[in-house]
């Protein structure tokens, strides 16, 4: 696969901030891949989700998506249709009083014939499991709904990007599931490049690659068994592991032998079975 977004070299600095939020930071993303970015508050994980549509140009170095510099102004338009965000809180994202037109607002502003919306906002929503909600009000559905049809948003604008900057920081367990479901789909059936900024151990655990951000650097870059195993690191970062991450070792100290990098539940569930009936073997 080849790069869609390419860091090369990138710091950046707020207006009087004494220290950069991105240090030298280099790094590739494959076109279809499943990135989730883990980091505490102040990492530089948003300010790196924002470099990734031009919302943020570096101070120094450069950011490419498909060849096209954020710094270009010409490019702009061309980068933030190809790359979609999603944020925080969607009510900061719902711009009409009808879930449809919400979700046709960006296909209109870039000028997409009417038919052509049409179909592409249909479609957007069958992606997302909200069709049925297409004329509702937006503020009448909860918050992983709300998510959705932002989601959806994104859909309709064909992007070949989307960055979700901890798009479920604000819902309850049943909208984070939702969200993550649609994120996981995303990957599976539309071969959409995912970017996930996250601080949630258990939503990282399908991701293709995890990177662990501490003051404006990578400091953990690899897939998500190969992260969680470095725990010491992650504590130190001041992040924890997933439950199951945590269990395993904590079993694997008292005597078991249990393979590192079980992060389903059920894989887990399923070895610590088998290590049990070896035991009394």
């Amino acid at each position: 696969m080849s790069a869609i977004l390419e860091f090369e070299h990138v710091s950046f600095r707020y207006p009087d901030a004494k220290d950069d939020s991105l240090r030298d930071l280099s790094l590739s993303l494959e076109e279809g891949s499943f990135t989730a970015v883990l980091g505490h508050n102040g990492s530089g994980k948003s300010t790196l989700a924002k470099h990734m549509n031009g919302l943020l140009i570096p101070t120094s170095g450069r950011v490419l998506v498909s060849g096209m510099d954020t710094a270009d102004e010409d490019s702009l338009l061309s980068i933030r249709q190809s790359v979609g965000m999603v944020f925080q809180n969607p009510d900061n994202q719902i711009v009409s009083n009808i879930v449809e037109e919400d979700v046709a607002f960006a296909p209109e502003n870039l000028g997409v014939p009417p038919e052509e919306i049409r179909t592409r906002v249909d479609a957007a929503l069958c992606q997302v499991g909200m069709y049925e909600y297409r004329r509702h009000a937006p503020h009448l559905l909860s918050g992983g709904q709300k998510q959705r049809v932002a989601i959806a948003g994104v859909l309709a604008m064909q992007s070949k990007v989307i960055v979700l900057d901890e798009p479920t920081a604000m819902l309850d367990p049943q909208g984070r599931e939702e969200v993550i479901e649609t994120v996981r789909q995303l990957c599976t059936e539309k071969k959409m490049t995912v970017i996930l900024i996250t601080h949630h151990m258990e939503e990282c655990i399908d991701a293709d690659r995890v990177l662990v951000m501490s003051d404006g650097a990578v400091i953990l870059d690899g897939s998500p068994a190969e992260v969680f195993s470095q725990i010491e690191t992650m504590r130190d970062a001041g992040l924890d592991v997933p439950e199951t991450v945590n269990l395993t070792a904590a079993l694997n100290e008292a005597g078991f032998h249990l393979p590192k990098g079980l992060l389903h539940v059920e894989e887990c569930a399923d070895a610590v079975a088998a290590a049990l009936r070896d035991r009394r073997g």
